[in-house]
Parts: C-alpha cells; structure tokens; sequence
C-alpha cells in the first residue's frame, strides 16, 4: 500500500464516512483534524483503504488487491476490517488476535457527582499540556488521537479533574465525527474510585451534546471498569464487534511506518 497525500486523503476516503457509533468516526476525524493516516493501494481509483490514527485502523475495500509486504504499515496496531480480510491479515504479520469490542451509545442524562474537596473539573486548554505530560507514562494513548499533549489541550474537546494544578482524570473526544464523538477517559491509578473520571465523562457528554452530537463509548468485552463506568454515566450497548491486534510483519525487509 502507498501513503495518501492531504489531497488524496480527502478526495478518496469519504465513503469511509458513517454516521454511526464507535470505530467509524475514526474517518471524519483524520479528516477533519489532520491527524493520522490514509492508505491505499493505488492513488487513483484505489480498491482498497485503510485510515491510521493513534494505533487504530479502519480498512475497508477488496482484500484480493492487497498482498502481505504492501500491510507492513498496518504493523502493530489495531485494525477494524470486515471478516474477507482476515485471510491476507494472517499472511501479513506473524500473530492477529481478535480483540472482543462493545460500543455504547449515550442514552440517558447522569447526575454529575459532588468533586472531592479541593478538586476541580473544568475543561483543558492549551496551558493544560504540561499536566497531561506529567499524567503515569501509560497514559499517553489518552492524547494520541490529537496528536499529542498540547493539540489535545487546544482540541477544546477534553475535560479534567484537578487538584493544586495536578491532572487526576480526563476525559475527552478521542474521535469526531459529524453525528457522534467516540470518547475516552483516565484516570490516575491513586486516584481511582474516587468518581473523578465520572465527573468528567458527564461534563464532556453535556459538551457533546451543545454541540449537536451524540456521545459514544467503545470499550474491551473484558474491561469490566469502563463497562461499568459507561453505564453509570447513562450509556447503553448498541453493538458488538472484533477488531484485530497485529504483529510485526512476516515478510522480510517490509517497510514499517515511521
């Protein structure tokens, strides 16, 4: 596969655009933020593309077109693709491993709970970067979606609990689309059971909703915690899927992403 041009990104993966929950607002979101990633494999009237953002992947097309060195890009990430592509997926890298995902839909308002003492939940600003630097070295998947610390303080899609100007929580829109705005949220593991990241997920969901979108929550089948967290925070299940963890790639001297 060939990296698309800015151009090319925009002419070609529109159709990739749907107005539903979950990994689909990836598309509108490198799109419109000019973040991440597009591939295809040809420039002109591809067949197949795939769009890359924070170790994401939507590919969508004609499997029969691909071949495994032209996948090495898609090394190491996680890839949406509907089942025809699991055969070249497996000839690619050497481990793909189904991940299980559930995708909740906002349906109900949730009563914000009271902060702790000394805690406040405002939203981040382009000052804020330097607290999400200094959030646990695990945390950094929170802002990959922007394109790192300071475009997700400037996003003025996040909110944050803080405490004598510390970062304990923060939620925020990890992919926009036009109809819905896939979120995400952490919290700092001494910090947790304390209804921090509550506080901010109902704040960034009334956000949301003045802009006219509709929140949207996707989680692990197995993370019981953000399973949890989502209901209490008024989201309810409307679909089930799998995307794929990939390996490295088995062909030798393929060319890895930069």
């Amino acid at each position: 596969m060939i990296e698309l041009l800015p151009y090319q990104l925009a002419a070609h993966t529109r159709r990739l655009c749907a107005a539903e929950p979950g990994p689909a607002a990836l598309a509108e979101h490198v799109l419109t933020t000019g973040n991440g990633h597009g591939w295809a494999d040809r420039a002109v009237q591809p067949r197949t593309i795939a769009l890359d953002c924070a170790g994401h992947v939507l590919l969508r097309g004609d499997p029969g077109t691909l071949d495994p060195a032209g996948l090495a890009p898609l090394a190491h990430r996680y890839i949406e693709a509907p089942g025809r592509f699991l055969p070249v997926l497996g000839a690619s890298f050497d481990r793909v491993v189904p991940w299980e995902r559930m995708v909740y839909v906002q349906r109900e308002r949730a009563a914000a709970p009271r902060p702790p003492r000394g805690v406040t939940i405002r939203p981040l600003t382009s000052a804020d970067a330097p607290a999400l630097v200094r959030l646990a070295p695990d945390s950094a998947w929170i802002h990959a979606s922007w394109g790192g610390p300071s475009g997700l303080g400037r996003s003025g899609h996040a909110w944050g609990a803080f405490h004598e100007g510390a970062l304990l929580a923060v939620a925020c829109t990890y992919f926009r689309g036009g109809t819905y705005e896939d979120i995400a949220v952490v919290t700092a593991p001494d910090q947790r059971r304390r209804q921090l990241a509550l506080g901010c997920v109902v704040a960034l969901s009334r956000d949301i909703a003045a802009r006219g979108r509709t929140a949207s929550w996707t989680c692990s089948r197995y993370n019981r915690a953000s399973r949890l967290l989502a209901w209490t925070a008024g989201f309810r299940l409307v679909r089930e899927y799998v995307h794929y963890a990939t390996g490295s790639p088995v062909v030798r001297g393929a060319r890895m992403p930069a």
